[in-house]
């Protein structure tokens, strides 16, 4: 009798196991998802870090080269300070 409760057993147990693989907590289809979720996550910080880079260089040049904001003004916008003369010179 024992040399038939020992496979039985062990049966048993490769079923539980397997079982616990394929559907139970941490499976492989859970694992599966939480990968993709990870990886859609680090896209999207990616994303921002990108997005946070580029602001953060702005500011910088908002912040140091005040020179360049009122070339840009002058140019674009076409600025003039107080008591100053604008002349254009066309070739």
């Amino acid at each position: 009798m024992s040399s038939r409760l020992v496979p039985a057993l062990l049966i048993t147990l490769l079923a539980v196991f397997h079982g616990q693989l394929w559907f139970g907590r941490g499976s492989v289809s859970e694992v599966a998802e939480m990968q993709r979720q990870l990886h859609e996550q680090k896209e999207a910080n990616r994303r921002s870090q990108l997005a946070n880079e580029r602001l953060a260089s702005e500011v910088r040049d908002l912040k140091e080269g005040l020179e360049m904001v009122e070339e840009k003004a002058r140019m674009e916008l076409g600025m003039v300070k107080p008591n100053e003369i604008y002349i254009q010179v066309t070739p």
